[in-house]
């Protein structure tokens, strides 16, 4: 089996804004977008999340690039991935990839379907009282169904909205790094990732190697400029969702539905 892109994600600790600038990234064009993530309307009003426990995500992205809905099973394996889904695919205004997400010692299989919608054209799908699934096109449909059959998509609701702030192609040593600040709810979360896709003729052992080289470049690169890598080994997006889910479900005797309508403050990047 060819090896698979990696990407590889280190989550920050501490002061964010101090760590951005750290590491450079208060510097050159950023990209500001609203993230909304869809969840069981039943399961957030009692705080929790089947959705994401079933290994299913659910995002909506919103803002100054055109609009996107992505599904993604992850964690699964390739036998989840059947039929089309086994491999990675183009089409119209499709995208589906698999790859490896590796964050410290974690390694786990993802595997996502995006579809590109006309900037504002998924505002009214992230409204309190619509259900998000109705947005999923035929192929993201077939997705869900013939990879993740077991997880139901009746009754969904929007949390959020995340306030996403991103800069790409950070030069940090000879890595191009993405930075990404999350904001809600008056949490703040800082990742920084490469990609390490394979090479012509690489074989698996080769590209193991300079994957898990990359790795500790990054790690090494993020620590050198006196940055705290956390050692909390959920990542961002678990984070988010159970906090806005517990939030939700505080509110469900009363208007449940307004839960973490309001997003975080924006970093002063520049």
């Amino acid at each position: 089996m060819d090896p698979l892109p990696v990407e590889i994600k280190v989550n920050v600790e501490g002061d964010v804004a101090a760590a951005l600038l750290a590491l450079g990234g208060t510097h050159g064009a950023v990209t500001t977008r609203r993230v909304w993530f869809a969840e069981d309307r039943d399961g957030v009003a009692e705080g929790r999340v089947p959705l994401l426990d079933g290994g299913v995500i659910v995002r909506f992205r919103t803002g100054s690039q055109p609009d996107d809905l992505t599904v993604k099973l992850r964690p699964c394996t390739r036998e989840q991935l059947v039929g089309r889904f086994s491999e990675p695919f183009e089409a119209d205004s499709s995208t589906y990839k698999i790859e490896e997400d590796r964050s410290g010692d974690r390694r786990v299989l993802a595997a996502s379907l995006t579809r590109a919608h006309p900037a504002g054209a998924l505002a009214d799908a992230v409204l309190p009282e619509a259900d998000p699934a109705v947005r999923f096109d035929a192929v993201q449909e077939r997705f869900l169904r013939a990879c993740a059959p077991a997880v139901p998509f009746d009754g969904l609701v929007a949390l959020g909205p995340v306030l996403s702030t991103k800069a790409d192609k950070v030069q940090l040593d000879d890595l191009d790094v993405t930075l990404e600040v999350w904001s809600v709810a008056g949490m703040e979360f800082l990742e920084a990732s490469i990609r390490v896709k394979p090479k012509d003729k690489d074989d698996a052992e080769e590209f193991e190697a300079r994957a898990e080289r990359r790795q500790r470049e990054l790690e090494e690169a993020v620590r050198e400029r006196g940055v705290v890598l956390s050692e909390n080994s959920e990542n961002k997006t678990r984070r988010v969702l159970t906090a806005l889910a517990g939030g939700f479900g505080h509110r469900a005797g009363g208007n449940g539905a307004s839960a973490g309508r309001q997003p975080g403050r924006q970093l002063r990047w520049q």
